[in-house]
C-alpha cells in the first residue's frame, strides 16, 4: 500500500510562492489501477513525482509498502555526459542487479530502445525521444509492484508506440498503475478508479468515467 498522510506542496520562485497541494489524504492498494485526472497545471505529475520519491513534501509524509517505479514517461534522470549503456549499468547496480546479469539486461534495453550506435554516445546527444524510449526500455527490466505513467503511450514514433503499448499492457496484468494521460481512451483502457486533482485537493471515485465527467462538469462553471 501506498499512503499520503495530509501531504503539502509548494513551489517557490521570484517574488512568491505557489502551494500545489494542500493537505492531500490518499491511500493506494498496491494492485489498484489509478487514474490521475486534471487540468495542465492541476498537480498531476508533482504528485506522481512525489509518489515515486523523485521530490519531497513541503509537509506531510508519504508511505510506500511496495516497489514503486520511477514515473515512466520521464527521460529526465539521466546523467548526460554517461552514455546509454553507462546509464543502464548505473541504475542496474542501484536496483541491485547481479553483475551476471548486467549484460542481458544490457542487451535487451538496447534493443528494445533502439538507439542502435547511439546507447555508446553520451546522454546528452539524444533527442527527447530517444531519451524516453531509453527510460521506456529500462523500466521493463525491473519488476516492481506498482508502475507511475506519466504520457507513456506518447513515446517514440508510431511503430514504436505499438510495441511500447503491447509491452506495457504486460505489465498491467500484473502490477499496479497509476497513471497520467490526456487520453481518455487510454485512461478507461488501464485504469478502473480515478482521482480528480483541483486546487490543491484530491477528490476519489470508484471509476474513471465519474471522474471525467466531474472534471467536465468543473471545466464549464
Amino acid at each position: 500500500m501506498i499512503r499520503l498522510d495530509n501531504v503539502y506542496k509548494r513551489y517557490r520562485y521570484h517574488g512568491g510562492a505557489k502551494w500545489v497541494l494542500n493537505g492531500v489524504n490518499l491511500e493506494i492498494s498496491q494492485g489498484a489501477k489509478l487514474a490521475l485526472i486534471g487540468a495542465n497545471g492541476a498537480g498531476k505529475s508533482t504528485l506522481l513525482g512525489l509518489i515515486g520519491g523523485m521530490d519531497q513534501p513541503s509537509r506531510g509524509t508519504i508511505s510506500r509498502g511496495c516497489r514503486v517505479s520511477w514515473p515512466l514517461g520521464l527521460a529526465g534522470g539521466f546523467q548526460g555526459s554517461l552514455s546509454g549503456r553507462q546509464n543502464v549499468r548505473f541504475v542496474c547496480r542501484i536496483h541491485g542487479v547481479a553483475e551476471t546479469m548486467l549484460a542481458e539486461h544490457m542487451a535487451f534495453v538496447r534493443e528494445f530502445s533502439e538507439l542502435g550506435e547511439s546507447f555508446d554516445q553520451p546522454v546528452k546527444t539524444y533527442s527527447s525521444g530517444m531519451r524516453s524510449r531509453l527510460a521506456f526500455a529500462l523500466s521493463l527490466v525491473f519488476n516492481f509492484d506498482m508502475y507511475l505513467v506519466d504520457e507513456l503511450i506518447s513515446v517514440g514514433d508510431a511503430a514504436f508506440r505499438v510495441k511500447s503499448r503491447g509491452a506495457f499492457q504486460g505489465l498491467a496484468q500484473r502490477a499496479g498503475l497509476i497513471m497520467v494521460s490526456h487520453d481518455e481512451t487510454t485512461l478507461r483502457t488501464f485504469c478502473t478508479e480515478a482521482v480528480w486533482l483541483d486546487r490543491g485537493q484530491i477528490h476519489q471515485f470508484a471509476s474513471v468515467d465519474e471522474a471525467l465527467h466531474a472534471y467536465r462538469v468543473s471545466r464549464q462553471q
